[in-house]
């Protein structure tokens, strides 16, 4: 099928001053891309046909409007907790997003044009290079909605700022700014929105300088670790995921973050 039929990405080739780049955008129902099922759908299958694609050989993946993806999109949230089946169903895709997106030979950059939270924020940290907003916001408030960060957020964040910080931000829900995820190595760069796609093409045109095959096979190699690591978490990132959406607290923690209070949390 290659790259027709979906109906949550749109693509265009030949972006940021070359004509081998394949621009991917998150192009989601609501204004901020969050993530529905048709949507976690298509992540699960994107970087595989992306890979495939023989007209590329570099990917920019962005968003559209105002945001990168700013993770669930409540009304999904809804369904997941009315109809716990539908959440324990997505398990497998859910490992297919984080295992594609480390398994694309073709770099990857990361154009961060607005928030990256959740889910969207797992996809912008697994690509290769990540070029922010510097208005933009990053961060995983998986804990906010009451679910354990299980989507991939485990597996990346230790990985790029330490265990100590990663288990803060993880933990709290807290969202960073775009230069200080730069300063602490979250992300590549955090640019003036009118320099971000010069950044993207400055980039471009230093992946492009090099051997096609020398670049592919050093991210293949370098991000092998990181392929074990989520082949031996997310086994039980996911389940435990899936375990959180039947707490009693679930449906409490969405409807505060929904109406921006203070939850009144049970503690079950």
């Amino acid at each position: 099928m290659g790259l027709d039929g979906y109906s949550r990405f749109t693509f265009t080739r030949g972006q940021f001053g070359h004509e081998r780049v394949l621009t991917a955008t998150i192009t989601g129902l609501n204004p901020v891309n969050g993530v529905d099922e048709a949507m976690h759908d298509e992540l699960a299958r994107v970087f595989t046909d992306l890979q495939h694609d023989k007209g590329s050989d570099i990917i920019v993946l962005t968003g559209a409007g105002r945001a990168f993806c700013a993770g669930g999109d409540f009304d999904w949230f809804d369904e997941q907790i009315a109809h716990p089946e539908r959440f324990r169903d997505i398990g497998w895709d859910a490992k297919r997003i984080v295992t594609s997106l480390l398994d694309i030979e073709k770099p990857v950059i990361c154009r961060m044009n607005g928030a990256a939270a959740g889910l969207g924020a797992t996809i912008a940290l697994l690509c290769d290079i990540i070029i922010a907003d510097d208005r933009a916001v990053i961060g995983d408030p998986h804990v906010k909605v009451g679910l354990v960060a299980g989507d991939g957020g485990a597996v990346i964040w230790p990985q790029l700022i330490g265990y100590a910080r990663a288990k803060e931000f993880l933990m709290t829900g807290d969202l960073i700014k775009a230069p200080r995820a730069a300063e602490m190595g979250l992300i590549n760069y955090a640019v003036p929105a009118e320099d971000l796609d010069a950044k993207v093409t400055e980039m471009v045109a230093k992946l492009m300088g090099n051997p096609k095959w020398a670049v592919r096979w050093s991210k293949v190699v370098a991000n092998q670790p990181l392929r074990v690591l989520a082949q031996q978490l997310m086994d039980a990132s996911i389940p435990y995921e899936t375990l959180s959406n039947l707490a009693k607290d679930r449906a409490e923690a969405v409807n505060a973050f929904r109406e921006k209070r203070a939850p009144k949390l049970s503690g079950e």
